[in-house]
């Protein structure tokens, strides 16, 4: 089978994306795998999928570098849009939907991509850190000098630790600073360190707001560059109306045979 693929990133998190709205393109576990290898396929983090839905702009298809069927990304989510965007899906406000559910999307007038998230109502404690899905399940943990961590190893040590072995959970280590917050992540599905995770900048970005209620924006320094996560803290542990925002790039096309 021939394939016609497209790579965008988005602050170095990237992808293989296809457009499937004409539901030509069927993968198995292993085809998606080669596709996202480094060394033998095209090479990402993941691959997705741009699909067409009745009553909706796209959906989104996710798949992790490992092959499998993956939960919300939200740097996948902020590159399919520019992609529909590219592909001639030109929209003021997009609609879409993930495995988790409704997503809207829009370009800033600096180019960037703004991605609404799902909703967070629960945060919880284990053992001095902090737990929390936001379209992905995460474990955020406050570090000094985070730079200067082993995150491969730390972070595969969480991982595969005993409470989580079974579901995986990606874990992101944070240092604050007066202005930022610095993120590193190491993603389940990928196995490794990414150079970003949105949906981890996002666990990271609710979790190191201030106490008090209302409007907040936090900016996110991750290895592959800026992020910003805009919310309203509806309560201690509740947070409304979240926008993932970043840029989200072209790389290149090409074909491949599988």
């Amino acid at each position: 089978m021939q394939l016609t693929f497209y790579k965008y990133q988005g602050t170095g998190n990237d992808f293989v994306i296809l457009d499937n709205r004409d539901g030509s393109i069927s993968l198995n576990t292993q085809q998606v795998k080669f596709l996202c290898d480094r060394r033998f396929g095209i090479g990402a983090d993941g691959l997705m999928l741009l699909n067409k839905l009745d009553g909706y702009d796209f959906e989104m298809a996710y798949y992790n570098a490992d092959g499998r069927e993956s939960s919300m990304c939200g740097n996948g989510g902020r590159c399919l849009t520019r992609f529909a965007f590219d592909r001639g899906i030109h929209k003021a406000n997009y609609l879409f939907r993930a495995v988790d559910g409704d997503h809207q999307a829009e370009l800033d007038e600096n180019g960037w991509i703004r991605l609404k998230m799902q909703d967070v109502n629960e945060v919880k404690e284990y053992h001095g850190d902090l737990l929390l899905d936001t379209g992905s399940p995460h474990y955020v943990k406050n570090v000094h000098h985070v730079m200067d961590l082993d995150v491969f190893k730390a972070g595969r040590e969480i991982r595969y630790s005993k409470d989580f072995e079974a579901e995986g959970i990606n874990v992101n280590f944070v240092e604050n600073d007066d202005k930022k917050i610095i993120v590193r992540t190491y993603e389940r599905g990928v196995e490794d360190e990414t150079f970003s995770c949105g949906t981890g900048v996002t666990a990271s970005a609710l979790v190191s707001a201030h106490n008090d209620k209302g409007f907040n924006q936090v900016e996110v320094q991750t290895l592959g560059g800026h992020l910003a996560v805009e919310f309203d803290k509806t309560g201690e542990h509740s947070f409304e109306n979240i926008w993932l925002c970043g840029p989200a790039t072209f790389v290149f096309k090409g074909e491949i045979e599988i």
